[in-house]
């Protein structure tokens, strides 16, 4: 005669829906707390207000730059060296429209000078994300899974795209002032913030809202991320893969192209070299994000930012090297960064 096995309390039933995943939110919560340790160490609330909003509107520029490039690497494993080629293609490429239409921009109308910007920006998104599409085609899909060659070819197409805008737009520093209804502060109390810097909190936290809702809302979204976990196993169901990872890729290039216009804006001056200027920053937010994920590449940009802006006024010997300084720290706590969905 068998025995009966007694069945234990703890077995679960078979229908019984699969335990919730546990919510990392300790990354979360670094950007309100170097905010709030920060008040007390600069002492001034106005002081300390200006320099938040200066940081975070360069977190979220960075941001918009480096996301297009964490995503292709999570979701296609390719170390794109070129990027920072379609940051500055996108600057020059909205000077077709901004220095045209000059005239525009010198008058006080909010309405007609975001007009004009958005009537840029779109020029230098759709010429980028063209690019993107044609440099993925030409030149990184012969390197799919060689990561050396892909350094090698990527850095080599930059090189080739930093001589092309000397060709075609000169090797001149192009002036690029900010519209008139974007110049100047808005006083809040005694603290003084610029109004881009304003534009670009709003437009970078209105991009990753985009992108959040996009990849976990959309069918869209599940393939990249279902790409990102088993890109054969997608292959396998069906879904052609490759055309999503162009697709992607070109996104991504479009992304860097809003991003060097809006660098461009922010530093009123352009420069072919701009775009390999700024790779080092965004290598730095991939790094300590996490190497795929998008929401890691968002709080690293703005720690980034808000780090090198609040170093620069308590000890600008330190700023240099504070982002090197904060990778370091974030590595040695968690050393595939904050947030890490790449494949071994």
């Amino acid at each position: 005669m068998s025995a009966i096995l007694p069945v234990s309390k703890t077995d679960a039933p078979a229908d019984a829906p699969l335990p919730a995943a546990k919510r990392d939110i300790a990354p979360l919560l670094l950007v309100p707390a170097l905010m709030l340790a920060m008040l007390p160490l600069v002492g001034s609330f106005p002081t300390w207000l200006t320099l938040t909003v200066a940081g975070l509107a360069m977190g979220m520029m960075i941001f918009i730059m480096a996301s297009g490039l964490t995503l292709v690497f999570g979701l296609m494993s390719v170390l794109n060296f070129g990027h920072g080629a379609f940051v500055a293609v996108g600057a020059f490429s909205a000077t077709l429209v901004l220095l045209p239409m000059r005239g525009w921009l010198e008058m006080d109308s909010l309405l007609i000078n975001l007009g004009v910007l958005a009537l840029a920006v779109t020029l230098a998104m759709v010429v980028t994300g063209l690019l993107g599409w044609a440099f993925e085609r030409i030149i990184v899909k012969p390197v799919y899974g060689q990561h050396l060659k892909q350094i090698l070819i990527t850095m080599g197409g930059m090189i080739v795209a930093e001589q092309l805008i000397h060709v075609i737009w000169g090797a001149e520093t192009i002036a690029l002032p900010l519209p008139t209804a974007l110049r100047g502060a808005i006083l809040l109390g005694d603290a003084a913030v610029e109004k881009y810097r304003l534009v670009a909190v709003v437009v970078g936290l209105v991009v990753f809202i985009a992108m959040f809702l996009v990849l976990n809302r959309t069918k869209v979204g599940l393939l990249v991320r279902a790409g990102v976990e088993n890109g054969e196993m997608v292959e396998a169901l069906g879904y052609r893969i490759r055309r999503l990872f162009v697709a992607v890729f070109a996104a991504g290039s479009a992304l860097a192209g809003l991003g060097g216009v809006m660098w461009g804006l922010y530093k009123e001056t352009l420069t072919a070299a701009m775009g390999s200027e700024i790779m080092v920053m965004i290598f730095i937010v991939i790094i300590i994000g996490g190497l795929g994920s998008v929401g890691g590449c968002f709080i690293g940009a703005l720690l980034m930012a808000l780090v090198a802006n609040y170093a620069g006024f308590l000890a600008p010997k330190i700023a240099l090297v504070s982002s090197i300084i904060l990778m370091i720290s974030v590595l040695l706590w968690r050393p595939a960064g904050l947030y890490s969905t790449s494949r071994s």
